[in-house]
């Protein structure tokens, strides 16, 4: 009986890590760039009452093993990668991948990560940053990276303006590229100018991402290697400006996961009652 209550408290302690799951899904539910995350179970370790034992024809049959198992636990808690919607926002700095890949992003401490969430802006300095104040990579105007024919982008740094109050009606295209018009170009040139890029990075493994916080990710030895590319080439998908991807949870869905869940939980905490019953006889047998 005693191996019931240990399986009554396994089961009770997954399921409740299952809950704290889905209320942190629902809870980002309009969190912009959020990917939802689900729980799996799997069973424990399996106490060897009988061994099985072999037939001898003419003699004996053969007889299966008896084992007797200790409950349930968590075995992964996984991130879903799908893709969502789009968002329409108002500001042309507000990027929405369509498609795979990750802005990358440099912190204060010299820390790179990878993110969906393209609230962008330009600082005063002509800076491009998050909402976190962390620098967006890519290429510069002045830069020596370089993008080859694949569409790989070499020399990634934080994008910076130079010469920022020169230009006007800055624009972001679906290939990265940002142009902006210089109001002091000299007489007879283009005044349209590109003056920078965005990278997008290509993750092959976007499950083995680390969560970080603040809509942010990072990589571990299992993603393989992160590439980054001008935006709509090496499988990464192209910028969409004026929007931000929307969260991907599906409402119904962790809803109905949390009925079962709770229906789980409660039936784990039954086991527990009944056993609890069960040894208050056992134990009255001496009265």
């Amino acid at each position: 009986m005693m191996k019931a209550l240990y399986s009554g408290v396994s089961g009770m302690r997954s399921h409740q890590t299952k809950m704290d799951v889905i209320g942190n899904n629902i809870a980002n539910v309009n969190t912009n760039g959020y990917k939802s995350q689900r729980v799996t179970f799997r069973d424990v370790y399996y106490q060897q009452i009988k061994s099985p034992g072999a037939g001898v024809e003419g003699e004996r049959g053969g007889t299966n093993s008896s084992q007797v198992g200790y409950g349930a636990q968590v075995g992964s808690i996984d991130t879903m990668h799908s893709g969502t919607g789009y968002s329409p926002t108002n500001s042309f700095s507000d990027l929405y991948i369509n498609g795979d890949g990750y802005f990358m992003v440099q912190n204060a401490s010299g820390e790179q990560f990878l993110t969906r969430y393209g609230a962008f802006h330009f600082d005063p300095t002509g800076n491009l940053v998050d909402s976190n104040g962390s620098l967006v990579l890519g290429l510069n105007k002045s830069d020596a990276g370089t993008v080859d024919p694949d569409g790989v982008i070499t020399g990634l740094t934080p994008i910076t303006i130079e010469n920022f109050d020169d230009y006007k009606n800055i624009s972001i295209n679906s290939d990265g590229t940002i142009t902006g018009y210089n109001i002091k170009a000299a007489a007879g040139t283009e005044p349209i100018e590109t003056i920078g890029r965005i990278g997008i990075a290509y993750v092959p493994n976007q499950s083995a991402l680390i969560l970080e916080g603040n809509s942010y990710y990072s990589e571990s030895n299992n993603t393989g290697d992160i590439i980054t590319y001008s935006p709509g080439l090496g499988q990464t998908g192209e910028l969409v400006a004026f929007g931000l991807e929307m969260s991907n949870v599906d409402l119904a869905n962790e809803f109905s996961d949390m009925i079962i869940t709770q229906r789980g939980f409660q039936a784990n905490t039954k086991i527990i009652t009944v056993v609890d019953q069960m040894l208050e006889e056992l134990v009255n047998l001496k009265r």
